[in-house]
């Protein structure tokens, strides 16, 4: 999959999941990560570390929707 669709998808909902190829998993937010084109990275950044993921080795997005904790 592609970064760019990736890249559209959090635009629309603002939070998703995606798996990589190697089956990690991350979370990314739109104030937390960054699209890097040229280098075709993703770039994101937790309270504890920053990751640096193969942007076109994306084989799942998620979209959920919000919900409460009990």
């Amino acid at each position: 999959m592609k970064m760019e669709l990736v890249q559209k998808e959090l635009k629309a909902w603002g939070e998703v999941i995606i798996v990589t190829a190697s089956g990690e998993k991350f979370e990314l937010h739109l104030g937390d990560t960054q699209f890097d084109m040229e280098n075709r990275v993703i770039r994101l950044q937790t309270p504890t570390s920053k990751f640096v993921i193969d942007g076109d080795a994306i084989d799942v997005v998620e979209m959920h929707l919000g919900h409460v904790d009990s």
